[in-house]
């Protein structure tokens, strides 16, 4: 068994799509249209699905904003230079809410980001955990 993607309701697909390549790197795996079912699916992420986890933005056409709840908490992105990583995502007009940093009472450098839809991904310094 593996993990095969996580996906997030999205209220503009192609600001998602914009935002999680020019912000993070990742491409588009595969996009459809669903017209019957007033949906599309995005499949993004930094290699084929066969051998990595991806992330799935859903669209439902008749649908633009979505109420996150309490339980989904964030996506998590190993990175090779934390700082050097929330200064390209600032540059590039991502938001960066949490600076890079050690996480209280541990060696763990992470930081967080928010998309435009309001989820959370979390910047993990690679070689920290």
């Amino acid at each position: 068994m593996r993990i095969l993607h996580t996906m997030l309701r999205v209220n503009d697909l192609k600001e998602s799509i914009d935002y999680y390549q020019n912000i993070f790197g990742m491409k588009i795996l595969r996009k459809k249209d669903y017209p019957e079912g007033k949906f599309s699916l995005a499949f993004m992420g930094y290699g084929d699905e066969m051998s990595n986890t991806v992330i799935e933005l859903t669209h439902n056409w008749d649908k633009n904003k979505y109420d996150h709840g309490q339980a989904f908490g964030h996506i998590a992105i190993e990175v090779d230079d934390i700082y050097k990583t929330c200064e390209d995502i600032k540059n590039k007009g991502g938001n960066v809410i949490r600076e890079a940093g050690p996480m209280m009472g541990s060696k763990l450098l992470l930081a967080f980001i928010e998309d435009p839809n309001g989820y959370k991904i979390e910047l993990i310094q690679k070689g920290t955990f």
